[in-house]
């Protein structure tokens, strides 16, 4: 497609939008990675309406992608064509109610937990320990330390690639592990999360030991995202992602201006240098040196999207 075509469509796509449109938007300093191209649109909308109204006007032709927090994706330094749409302000809203929390999808993960901690409701505490937004940690069943997203969800308010606004029960999103149901272009725009009444002091302690325990064992404070790898499913290992990295002495491994984390090696590192093709060839290499050494094919859970090419 032409680049006046392309720009037609998105004109129409944005024609009485109320959210914020920006052309040739920088990707990499919104990822945790700091790493990727542009966005040819970011579209940042002003509340649910405002997104379904502008997917409606959506060609079939003009790709579109949502991004949240961006903690767990590699986009790649050649950008992204099409629309990015980012969830901001008019979707980080959190309303409690008596045995749960309905959420915007902009919220951060660790924002729920304390949100939950203040209301007197456990069960949530293991969102302290996972960087993102509940967008995605809804899109790809997120979890840690012993729950995920599909053991507390009643439903996700969407929105499809056709601008209708949908509410889906649990059952509906077919979770399994690290992945949903979602239909494909459908967009996260809320979410109820159930919670048991518990006394505040104490969910907040488990909070406190969960991101204790993160501290501890991840590099938070580096240029990374979250697990790089999927664990294996038991029939293909017993052992964890991070073990089969360690057994294939992959921990420390460099390539360009990327590292395997020596804290924890099922995390990628941008030293300070890195491209995004620094980061996913190390994973790459990575994957190959474990299935030479123990015959275990890893499977990546961070996203990489976008197209290859040199970063402007």
């Amino acid at each position: 497609m032409t680049a006046p075509s392309m720009a037609a469509l998105a004109a129409q796509a944005f024609e009485g939008a109320r959210g914020r449109v920006t052309p040739q938007a920088p990707l990499g300093p919104r990822t945790w990675f700091r790493v990727g191209g542009e966005a040819e649109w970011l579209f940042q909308p002003a509340d649910t309406q405002d997104l379904a109204a502008v997917m409606r006007n959506l060609s079939p032709e003009l790709p579109v992608m949502a991004l949240g927090a961006c903690s767990n994706v590699i986009v790649r330094d050649g950008g992204l064509d099409g629309i990015v749409v980012r969830l901001a302000r008019g979707f980080s809203d959190v309303v409690v109610e008596k045995d749960g929390l309905i959420v915007g999808a902009a919220c951060l993960d660790a924002t729920v937990a304390e949100h939950a901690a203040q209301a007197g409701l456990g069960g949530l505490e293991f969102l302290a320990g996972i960087p993102g937004s509940i967008g995605g940690a809804v899109r790809m069943n997120a979890g840690a330390y012993g729950s995920d997203i599909a053991t507390v969800l009643d439903w996700a308010e969407i929105v499809t690639r056709d601008g209708s606004i949908v509410q889906l029960d649990v059952s509906a999103l077919k979770f399994g592990y690290r992945r949903s149901g979602l239909p494909e272009g459908a967009l996260v725009t809320r979410a109820r999360l159930r919670g048991e009444a518990a006394n505040p002091a104490d969910v907040a302690t488990r909070i406190a030991e969960v991101r204790t325990a993160r501290e501890q064992s991840q590099p938070v404070r580096a240029r990374t995202g979250g697990s790089t790898f999927r664990n294996p499913s038991p029939e293909d290992s017993q052992r964890k992602a991070w073990q089969l990295i360690d057994d294939a002495g992959c921990r420390g491994l460099t390539l360009g201006g990327a590292q395997v984390s020596e804290k924890h090696c099922n995390f990628l590192i941008n030293t300070g240098n890195a491209t995004a093709a620094d980061l996913e060839a190390l994973g790459e290499e990575v994957r190959k040196r474990v299935l030479n050494h123990s015959g275990v094919t890893l499977h990546w859970e961070i996203k990489r999207i976008g197209k290859a090419g040199a970063q402007p």
